[in-house]
């Protein structure tokens, strides 16, 4: 039996989710926690309107970004 309570994917939550990850990347050189929390805002709502699971892979490498880039800002800044 379908599940029946499944969002169908739609163009903006594929969109969000792309700019999930893109915002991934961008964390780890600019800003991390400015663009690790739009890359995680923008993964839920990606995976919210029926882009899964990718709107939460989208979401956690958000956060892995940020923490990446956090850590090599620390190290930059105490060499």
């Amino acid at each position: 039996m379908a599940n029946t309570t499944a969002r169908p994917r739609n163009n903006t939550a594929r969109i969000c989710t792309i700019l999930g990850f893109v915002f991934a990347v961008i964390a780890i050189f600019l800003v991390p926690v400015l663009f690790g929390l739009v890359g995680l805002i923008l993964g839920i709502v990606g995976a919210v309107q029926g882009d899964k699971p990718l709107g939460w892979y989208a979401a956690a490498a958000s956060v892995v970004g940020a923490i990446i880039g956090a850590v090599l800002g620390a190290a930059a800044m105490g060499s």
